[in-house]
């Protein structure tokens, strides 16, 4: 550097390329792109100071790519024919290709499968044309297809949820948290139009999820004289005074005629039938942008690894399949079986047969539904016949996004099977001091109930039993983390000394920890992931204008799950203290890093020491930030995933207390049996309800988890995206199954 002026010498160019740059000092830094590059990597010296700078063309293989595809994606109409085909063919012979991985809907997936049907055909006819000879034929003579489904529709059969599904659902739920602010007051009835021309399923789960007071979808047109029904729902719901409406319409909702019902005819029937202040917002492409949500990054991540796994395990006579999720478990089925029903939904659709069409969708679809019905159809007071049985629910632990919902969803199917409902507020603590009282109506008890962290009912349980005695409470809903946990085993045990808690007992989890025993998610566990994610994201392009080396620590709550997952699986990033790893990567053309550490991992490795370790040897590499996300992990708005299994789960649990309730009306029945006392959750692909009795087996008191944990298999993988050399464990391979299979035992898990 002279007189504040240089030279850029670019290097890795073609000769023809090559290019003499001058510069000022106080451009010093700025990231540019050189047209001259051909999408070649650039490297920019100076004195003692170097920066990487890459070109529009050439990504970083980790870079978080919003909203798309870094390979690109186009529909094809050549491939539709066989002389695309063949074209097709003949590239990947030349390759030296014979293992397909096909991202992509019903359409992609179907043309794959034709693909591989003519398989042989095209490479006879590429040897009759010459070119390709005979002995490629029979070096190539098959080719093994892998599918993995990626739509935010969730329209394809077989899985529970494909990828970008829940990124787009967290595009939907931001526009209507922002909405819901201004229909609140001005007192509006909102109509939204989401995507799903051909399948409801992010119409319906949003609904679910924001307690929308109408879905039109395509699957479940509204019965005949729906305007009528509409009109009276939303005039009560103001009667009751809620401030706003929220009508989500899908793109392609229809009524019982196939008549396409519209967001803009929603309004016009709004506006002349009630005269209500009405808004239309049409979210459009908005929805398949954006950053990916964790569930989304983790989800792809687990289904790539599967597809590989399928593709290496694959045999010519191995029928192509698809890697889809069931529960909390990747399995592989028949892709034809699932272009086969996917086809079907449509033409019982087209035929009238809806309830075969939601059928046909998926247990996951069908569960959502009834759910929405469950929670949304609400008869008058006078209609619903009274179980004469008080049900309370009670919040205990440390906060957790997606309560409200959870709370809200007990309250609403307690009322609507006649039960009285109870809140009990400030935990076990609150519970001794008698603070109980009626919610409200539709479950706002939410707003008011806040857990009480650490006090578990152990010293109070006197006071409880005369508390459940007054009140005269019939059964127990609990929410909660560990400490939930642990005060069910003391009510559990308790039974013998006080006959009040011989009444059915259940906890739904709700942690961000993720630690409970018996269910493999627990609500708020999502929010926290996201909340980890998005500020990993930022780190780099928060480190400062023109700064090539972004790096950053941070410090994350509860147990390794947050952290485990919110580091490899949602960047592939650096996930352990390897500082020479993290050095040596700095070198490449890979410019940032990332260490995710617990909160109580270790007591001598702490963020400060691991700040200082990496300062300290990464000194003329790279330089370092530290970051202490701390409770603003247990804060924010609940994601979607959160919103809906808090709601499901809560609801389901409600049915099985009003089941438990129902077998003992009329009589004095005391419960003592261990499957009266139980913990609701997911357990790979089903939703089981445990008794705490067999679960205190497979609980690890010291360190407050489970003895086996199913995320801890991920860590090879998270390592494998860190670029550390490692090997994944592949024993727990599924085998090619049926469409139509449902699990082994309980009822089946549906995400």
């Amino acid at each position: 550097i002279r007189g504040g002026q240089g030279v850029l010498h670019i290097r890795g160019l073609p000769r023809h390329g090559r290019r003499r740059h001058e510069y000022r000092g106080s451009q010093l830094g700025k990231c540019l792109q050189h047209p001259a590059s051909g999408g070649y990597r650039v490297a920019v010296r100076f004195s003692k100071l170097r920066a990487r700078l890459h070109t529009q063309a050439c990504p970083s293989p980790h870079a978080s790519v919003p909203g798309g595809t870094i390979i690109g994606s186009a529909r094809c109409s050549d491939f539709r024919s066989r002389e695309g085909r063949l074209k097709a063919a003949c590239n990947l012979i030349r390759l030296g290709i014979t293992n397909l991985c096909v991202i992509g809907g019903d359409g992609s997936l179907t043309g794959a499968n034709i693909f591989r049907k003519e398989w042989s055909g095209l490479l006879e006819e590429l040897a009759k044309n010459g070119q390709i000879d005979q002995d490629a034929v029979q070096k190539y003579a098959y080719l093994n297809v892998v599918g993995m489904v990626g739509s935010i529709d969730n329209d394809f059969c077989g899985t529970d949820m494909t990828i970008g599904t829940d990124s787009a659902l967290h595009r939907i739920i931001e526009v209507v948290d922002a909405i819901m602010t201004t229909a609140q007051s001005h007192q509006r009835t909102f109509v939204l139009e989401v995507m799903g021309r051909h399948c409801g399923y992010l119409a319906l789960v949003s609904a679910l999820a924001c307690g929308a007071d109408w879905v039109f979808l395509p699957e479940s047109p509204p019965e005949e004289h729906w305007e009528e029904h509409l009109c009276v729902k939303l005039s009560e719901n103001r009667a009751r005074k809620k401030r706003l409406n929220i009508i989500i319409v899908a793109e392609g909702a229809i009524d019982m005629k196939n008549k396409p019902i519209t967001s803009e005819e929603v309004k016009q029937l709004v506006v002349g039938q009630l005269g209500y202040d009405t808004r239309v917002t049409i979210l459009g492409h908005v929805q398949r942008g954006g950053t990916p949500s964790a569930f989304d990054r983790i989800l792809a991540s687990r289904m790539g690894v599967a597809a590989v796994i399928a593709l290496l395990e694959a045999t010519p006579e191995t029928p192509p399949c698809v890697v889809s999720l069931s529960g909390n478990q990747a399995v592989r089925l028949p892709l034809m079986e699932c272009v086969q029903m996917t086809q079907d939904v449509q033409k019982a659709m087209d035929e009238g047969r809806f309830k075969d069409a939601v059928r046909l969708r998926g247990r996951s679809f069908e569960n959502n539904l009834n759910t929405y019905k469950r929670l949304a159809i609400k008869l008058p007071d006078d209609q619903i016949p009274k179980s004469n049985c008080n049900v309370a629910i009670i919040n205990v632990g440390a906060p957790a996004a997606g309560m409200n919902a959870a709370v809200r969803a007990a309250v609403r199917v307690g009322i609507a099977d006649g039960h009285r409902m109870l809140a009990i507020y400030d935990g076990f603590d609150g519970f001794a001091k008698g603070q109980v009282s009626d919610p409200g109506g539709r479950g706002q008890c939410a707003r008011r109930s806040g857990p009480h962290r650490g006090v578990l009912p152990g010293k109070y349980l006197e006071a409880i039993a005369a508390q459940m005695h007054t009140h005269s409470i019939h059964a127990l809903l609990i929410i909660g983390g560990f400490e939930a946990y642990l005060g069910l085993l003391e009510l559990s045990a308790a039974r013998e000394k006080h006959e009040e808690f011989c009444v059915p007992m259940v906890m739904v989890p709700a942690t961000v920890s993720n630690n409970v025993p018996g269910s493999d998610f627990s609500i708020g566990a999502d929010t926290a992931l996201n909340t980890i994610t998005d500020v990993s994201a930022c780190a780099p392009s928060k480190a400062g204008a023109g700064d090539t080396n972004p790096r950053g620590i941070c410090k994350v709550q509860g147990c390794f799950w947050l952290s485990e997952l919110g580091d490899g699986l949602t960047g592939g990033r650096a996930a352990r203290n390897n500082v020479e790893h993290l050095t040596e990567k700095m070198k490449t053309t890979i410019q940032r890093g990332l260490v995710l550490r617990n909160e109580s991992c270790s007591e001598n490795y702490t963020t400060d020491f691991i700040y200082q370790l990496y300062s300290e040897e990464g000194r003329g590499v790279f330089d370092c930030r530290k970051n202490v996300l701390g409770h603003m992990q247990q804060g924010g708005a609940p994601s979607p995933f959160d919103r809906n299994f808090g709601t499901k789960i809560s609801a389901r649990a409600m049915e099985w207390i009003s089941a438990k309730l129902k077998e003992c009306r009329g009589t004095r029945k005391r419960f003592v049996t261990d499957d009266s006392v139980c913990v609701l959750g997911i357990s790979k692909r089903n939703l089981l309800f445990q008794p705490v009795a067999e679960l205190k087996k497979e609980t690890d008191f010291e360190h407050r988890i489970p003895k086996e944990q199913w995320w801890l298999k991920l860590r090879p993988l998270m390592k494998i995206l860190a670029k550390y050399k490692t090997s994944y464990d592949v024993s727990d391979a599924g085998q090619m199954e049926h469409v139509y299979y449902r699990g082994t035992q309980g009822e089946p898990a549906a995400i």
